[in-house]
């Protein structure tokens, strides 16, 4: 199973990427986070600020409970946003990923719900 969304920049009318969230276990227990996005876009904030969406979502609506992302290793700004999400950076995995007729290494990344949680809530005003 797959939720997607389109990433349609504020002030644009046409998509020009999409977020994936993919379902590893039955209930939603396990999913991973995908993306692509134009390179136009890179380094603007659009990636963390829809990524924050989409784990407010998986989170709160559909329950899951961890979250697994991946980036190429000599991508810096894609693992500092990862790591600026809260997510843990749990290993590398050799040779996952192909670009450019080379195998590329990808560390991979977590979140789960109890770090999301606290991160996301709000003191009350009341």
């Amino acid at each position: 199973m797959y939720i997607c969304y389109g990433i349609v920049p504020r002030g644009e009318a046409d998509a020009v990427g999409v977020f994936e969230l993919r379902r590893h276990q039955p209930g939603f227990l396990r999913g991973e986070l995908g993306f692509v996005m134009a390179p136009r876009l890179w380094g603007g904030g659009v990636f963390g600020e829809g990524a924050q969406l989409v784990l407010d979502f998986a989170f709160g609506v559909v329950g899951c409970h961890r979250i697994e992302m991946r980036a190429a290793i000599d991508n810096e700004r894609g693992n500092a946003v990862l790591r600026k999400l809260g997510a843990r950076r749990e290993g590398r995995l050799r040779a996952a990923f192909v670009r450019d007729e080379q195998y590329i290494d990808q560390y991979l990344w977590s979140i789960l719900d109890s770090d999301w949680a606290p991160r996301n809530t709000q003191p009350s005003d009341k």
